[in-house]
């Protein structure tokens, strides 16, 4: 009986061992995290901290980064369904990532420390942009300050963060005639589709995707949808780069929604592995350059304007002379406008002229006869005329023809009719007009080519 009992003893000293083992077990794995934290907030300071070579100027310090708290994983499915959409004037708020613990003094408050894969990309684009890129940076940051204050009113006006102005540094460095292989146009990149989605205007007067309000009340309605479907800025992000389908089914294949888990398993495309690292870089260095080593930089004079309406089509080198400016300032100002002069398919035109400009703007205006205003050249159609012997005849594109006299090309030329045509020495092709020459020209010769082959296997077939 002695020997049962001091095993039963045995045996409860050893269960209650093992109820004691469990917490601490856990509260080990915690402490285990915390210091891998701490680890990488240590080795992403040293990182981003100048080194020994580097000087800054004196009372100013290199920036500081907090540590946060471990990463909690979202509801994938949730985000795929897009059940309760999240409100960004509302939750952004309380908490701009709905993945994790915001970190302060960081883009969106995104938090990233923790995350190894974070660490490295964002230290990566530092470098990119600080180092080998630097030339570059420095012109985009010289350039952005034409226009930030000016995209940031338009950001909170639509209840977004203001540090979304910083999107276009990695877009376009804020070019408005920026052009990408994907036909993306623009200081914030639409493509044609989205862009008319979002309201802006595509025509071959203008374009509205290089006007930079326009196209940034765009983006900020696009911005905020896609938060709104995500609840996420590091995806929202993602998905304004890739699109928000891709980032869709990418989340979904995966079975997770934390950006950088989809971006260190390779399920998004590269460039967007890059982006959202590269956007809080660009974010960081344009908040503080001189922590990162660009100094003396000549920064643009604002975006400022008067604004006029006019009710019919006057040209661009009239509304200079009115406004007592350059045609260069005037196309600047409104860099929208493809032509020579405000587009001749709508009743009224609002343009920007200089600040201060107005009032002389519309006292020279009135002098102007209202038949000198606008130039057009005409042509009267001769019989046998078609269209392309119209454009061989003038040396003015057929499809220039047609958009200027809004003709499909079915339409049968009647001998005497007068059509319009661009004014000799003010129509020059733009890069679109250019760009869709290629491609036409490339789709004949495609068409030979197939028309060719086809010929040839009906004479082999024949013999």
């Amino acid at each position: 009986m002695n020997i049962f009992r001091q095993c039963s003893l045995i045996a409860s000293i050893l269960f209650m061992i093992v109820l004691m083992t469990v917490p601490a077990s856990a509260d080990i794995l915690k402490d285990s995290y915390a210091f891998s934290s701490i680890s990488n907030d240590v080795k992403l300071k040293n990182k981003l901290s100048p080194n020994d070579n580097q000087t800054l100027p004196s009372g100013e310090s290199a920036p500081v980064f907090h540590i946060t708290n471990v990463p909690k994983i979202g509801n994938a499915e949730h985000i795929i369904k897009n059940e309760s959409p999240v409100d960004a004037s509302t939750e952004y708020a309380q908490t701009t990532d709905s993945e994790q613990t915001p970190q302060a003094d960081t883009p969106l408050n995104i938090s990233y420390v923790s995350n190894e894969t974070a660490v490295r990309a964002v230290d990566k684009s530092l470098t990119l942009f600080s180092d080998r890129l630097k030339k570059t940076f420095s012109v985009w940051l010289e350039r952005s300050a034409k226009y930030v204050e000016i995209m940031q009113d338009i950001l909170k006006e639509k209840g977004l963060p203001e540090e979304l102005v910083f999107l276009p540094m990695i877009e376009s460095g804020f070019n408005p005639h920026a052009y990408s292989k994907a036909s993306a146009v623009g200081q914030w990149q639409f493509i044609a589709s989205t862009a008319k989605r979002y309201g802006l205007v595509i025509d071959w007067w203008r374009d509205e995707r290089k006007d930079p309000v326009k196209s940034t009340e765009a983006a900020a309605s696009y911005l905020k949808d896609l938060y709104g479907m995500f609840g996420s800025w590091k995806l929202a992000l993602a998905a304004y780069n890739a699109g928000e389908g891709r980032i869709g089914r990418a989340i979904k294949k995966a079975n997770n929604d934390d950006f950088w888990h989809l971006k260190s398993e390779q399920k998004i495309p590269k460039e967007t592995r890059e982006y959202v690292p590269r956007y809080i870089a660009a974010t960081m260095i344009a908040s503080t350059p001189e922590d990162y080593g660009f100094y003396n930089l000549t920064y643009h004079e604002p975006f400022e304007y008067d604004e006029v309406t006019v009710y019919s089509p006057i040209d661009i080198d009239i509304i200079a002379k009115c406004a007592g400016t350059s045609v260069q300032e005037i196309r600047d100002l409104n860099p929208e406008l493809r032509r020579w002069s405000t587009p001749l398919n709508i009743s009224q035109y609002t343009i920007r002229i200089p600040s201060g400009s107005k009032e002389m703007f519309n006292e020279n205006l009135q002098k102007i006869p209202s038949e000198k205003r606008f130039s057009m050249d005409t042509y009267k159609v001769k019989k046998g005329d078609t269209i392309k012997k119209i454009a061989r005849s003038t040396n003015v594109p057929a499809g220039v023809i047609l958009a200027i006299n809004s003709m499909s090309g079915l339409q049968k030329l009647r001998a005497g009719t007068v059509i319009n045509i661009p004014p000799k020495g003010k129509y020059f092709a733009d890069i679109d007009d250019k760009r869709l020459a290629k491609r036409k020209t490339a789709s004949n010769k495609k068409l030979v080519s197939r028309t060719k082959k086809a010929k040839t296997t009906v004479k082999t077939k024949k013999s």
